[in-house]
């Protein structure tokens, strides 16, 4: 009789999530980021995925990732959308998508709240993941559009996390705004690169920590 009992609960169980973490890496393409800060982080972005450690974490992880390129109001694309990573011919294949997708854009405003608003209804797309993150990167605070305080109960309710990679090449205390005005949900962090030419080694530290985070250390 237990034994019967044991495996009804097994089939009516739910299964168990394969994909840890969806992961949407939202690049900023305004009008601040030259031809050559543009290069920088692409390329940047697309060696730190193929990373020995990134990597092996995105397979273990089975996460999703896409690519979004974001600047003024209106103009935020998801360019990439959402890729399965089960093997490392995988992260390879979306590096080489990163690294060679065009620029949608090249001389407007900042509009962070709209880029992270435009990542959410994405999240609805991969709801078997046990994590949703919006990898954020930008040189600048947001100077168009809706504010990114105003998406933090959207995003709560939707489970959504923000952290952000900041580009700090002036003299203002842009990561000290990030992580006042950006940054939201559980375990939400932010990762300094004091130049456009420390973003490669900083984006690695950023994945890296993002991807091996605990569930149980983000909900304490």
């Amino acid at each position: 009789m237990k034994g019967a009992v044991l495996a009804s609960l097994m089939l009516t169980a739910p299964a168990a999530s394969a994909c840890d973490i969806a992961l949407m890496l939202a690049v900023d393409v305004s009008g601040s980021v030259d031809a050559q800060e543009y290069r920088i982080q692409m390329d940047g972005l697309a060696a730190a995925l193929t990373d020995r450690n990134v990597l092996a974490a995105l397979v273990a992880s089975e996460a999703q990732i896409a690519l979004m390129q974001w600047t003024g109001t209106g103009r935020q694309s998801v360019v990439i959308n959402w890729t399965p990573i089960t093997s490392p011919d995988d992260v390879y294949a979306f590096a080489f998508e990163v690294a060679t997708v065009p620029r949608l854009w090249r001389d407007f405003s900042t509009a962070i709240g709209e880029a992270m608003a435009l990542a959410l209804p994405y999240f609805t797309m991969v709801e078997d993941c046990e994590r949703y993150v919006i990898d954020i990167s930008g040189d600048g605070i947001s100077n168009e559009g809706q504010a990114p305080r105003d998406v933090w109960p959207a995003l709560a309710e939707a489970g959504v996390t923000v952290n952000a990679l900041v580009i700090q090449d002036r003299g203002f205390d842009l990561t000290g705004w990030f992580e006042s005005d950006v940054i939201t949900g559980p375990g939400a962090f932010a990762v300094t690169a004091n130049s456009f030419e420390e973003y490669p080694e900083q984006i690695i530290r950023k994945l890296y920590r993002e991807l091996t985070t605990p569930i149980s250390v983000l909900h304490e």
